[in-house]
């Protein structure tokens, strides 16, 4: 696939590169660290084009809701300030990137970096009218991402090579779902 150039219209999405979702994480997702590569070439090509780059990271309490010691579907993952909880160390992530934390309550998940995260509106006000979005997992915070993203008015772009999901099956069918949306899934529908 040849990448298109990105401007400052653009933002870069980065979705929960963290440990615990990597190779030997608590909640490993199978091909991560693959993503990560993908994901930093993209970096690059953000950088040239002076597009915005945003990471979202869980960030979760240690006793969060959407574990299963407190009944939740999850592993524990992501506890704020633990190793797990760090972007992987291969990511090239630049210094002046947007950090995104989400699930930091307690009692309440969320997937989605836009979620009660004030993203769309500061995306907004810097111009960005489209957004690339990639990460991990793409059946759970991607997906969640990528839909919010819609439902705010930008032209979304999923990464498919740089997304990866906790169950392949499932990640078959969000590809689907998100294109039926109205995301443009790179490098392109037929690969859905």
């Amino acid at each position: 696939m040849t990448a298109p150039e990105l401007t400052p219209d653009d933002a870069l999405i980065l979705v929960d590169l963290q440990n615990d979702f990597c190779p030997g994480g608590a909640l490993a997702v199978a091909g991560g660290d693959e993503v990560v590569e993908v994901l930093n070439t993209w970096i690059e090509i953000a950088r040239r084009g002076g597009a915005r780059i945003v990471a979202s990271r869980d960030w979760h309490p240690p006793d969060h809701a959407s574990f299963r010691e407190q009944g939740g579907p999850w592993p524990t993952h992501a506890v704020a300030g633990t190793p797990g909880a760090e972007f992987r160390s291969t990511l090239r992530l630049p210094p002046d990137a947007e950090i995104v934390s989400k699930g930091t309550e307690r009692d309440r998940d969320c997937y989605s970096a836009f979620r009660d995260s004030g993203l769309a509106e500061r995306l907004r006000s810097a111009g960005v009218r489209r957004v690339w979005i990639g990460g991990l997992a793409l059946d759970v915070c991607v997906r969640e991402t990528a839909l919010d993203a819609l439902r705010e008015g930008f032209e979304v772009h999923l990464l498919r090579e740089g997304s990866a999901p906790v169950d392949p099956e499932q990640g078959r069918a969000t590809l689907k779902e998100l294109a039926d949306a109205g995301a443009r899934i790179e490098p392109g529908e037929d690969h859905v």
